[in-house]
């Protein structure tokens, strides 16, 4: 069973319990305690489950956001130098090409 499959799987679990005779209320508060318990498993599994968990992924996203910013500009800057050293290069072809060297002797 996908996710994206698991609501259809428990409505439908849920319309034949309701079929036999099982009240659709009791039914859905234990798929919403089932949901809550499995998350909570989840969180806990992945250190996420105390009070400090929400200030961690704040930090961590912060982390993220700062460390994208980060390769951003270090791209434009690589990007800058490239430029540059292509043009001063051009610069010194043209004035070769052209006898600037001749000029200044």
């Amino acid at each position: 069973m996908t996710a994206g499959t698991g609501g259809g799987v428990l409505a439908q679990l849920m319309a034949q319990a309701a079929g036999e005779g099982a009240d659709l209320v009791a039914l859905r508060a234990i798929a919403e305690e089932a949901g809550e318990l499995g998350a909570s498993r989840a969180l806990a599994r992945l250190g996420l489950s105390d009070a400090a968990a929400a200030g961690d992924m704040a930090e961590l996203r912060e982390l993220l956001g700062a460390w994208r910013d980060a390769k951003r500009s270090a791209w434009k800057a690589a990007v800058a130098w490239v430029l540059r050293v292509a043009g001063a290069l051009l610069l010194a072809g043209l004035a070769t090409r052209l006898g600037f060297w001749d000029f200044l002797k």
